[in-house]
């Protein structure tokens, strides 16, 4: 490798985070020092009517290893799907601007580095799990996963949130994807594990730092329509 190669990419995608972003990226940074690792953090903004742009530019201009991805429109999926692609490392972790758990960064990297896995998945449904949201956000989680292994034959029990990757295995389920939105990284998982890539979960503490940049009721017509267009691709695509 490189010796200015990253090993490890940390994705981000953010909206609309002007009022956490600086802060949490310092304590990122600062949390990150003593990982072992090379990395780098691969901001994917996307369609902010902030000064969200502003700040994550300020921050890749002060820190060589903070890169910054900008699409137009809000699209978690579509921002996420890009910042992996622009990814440079051997293993691409999948973070959320209010989590930034790096207990689970080191967890899962040793996992990836020690063993066959290919994704490690972080589960706030999964026993051991603590999911310290609201009880209407941890329901409206439940019924979503429920939805997934009922609708699709999902196997797990989260799609959302934490993951860990190998990028080289990974890319070419992300480059196979068809739904974008909050939808994407249930489509990731589940081409993953048709595609027979090894996949384990693991318990992680999730708690709300801020409400969510998207009302949750909003959201259900939209996801609900992106399920059903991903079981028709499943059903009639390449898998």
């Amino acid at each position: 490798m490189n010796p200015g190669q990253p090993r490890v990419s940390i994705v981000i995608p953010i909206h609309n985070e002007e009022a956490i972003l600086h802060a949490a990226v310092v304590d990122l940074r600062e949390r990150l020092g003593g990982c072992g690792h090379n990395w780098e953090l691969v901001l994917a903004e996307n369609g902010s009517t902030d000064a969200t742009r502003q700040v994550a530019d300020d921050l890749a201009r002060k820190y060589p290893n903070i890169s910054v991805l900008s699409i137009p429109s809000p699209n978690y999926g579509s921002a996420l799907r890009v910042g992996i692609q622009a990814a440079r490392g051997e293993f691409v972790i999948c973070d959320e601007i209010d989590l930034c758990d790096t207990d689970f960064h080191a967890r899962a990297l040793t996992l990836l580095g020690t063993s066959d896995f290919d994704i490690i998945v972080g589960s706030k449904l999964l026993c051991g799990a603590s999911d310290e949201r609201p009880w209407m956000r941890h329901a409206a989680s439940y019924l979503y996963s429920t939805m997934l292994r009922v609708t699709l034959g999902f196997r797990g029990t989260d799609t959302h949130g934490l993951k860990a990757l190998r990028r080289q295995r990974i890319l070419p389920i992300v480059n196979s994807c068809v739904v974008e939105r909050d939808v994407f990284a249930s489509e990731l998982i589940i081409r993953a594990e048709r595609a027979g890539l090894r996949i384990l979960e693991i318990p992680v503490r999730v708690m709300e730092k801020r409400p969510p940049s998207i009302n949750l009721l909003a959201r259900v017509p939209r996801v609900v329509s992106n399920v059903l267009k991903l079981a028709i691709a499943l059903r009639h695509g390449p898998p």
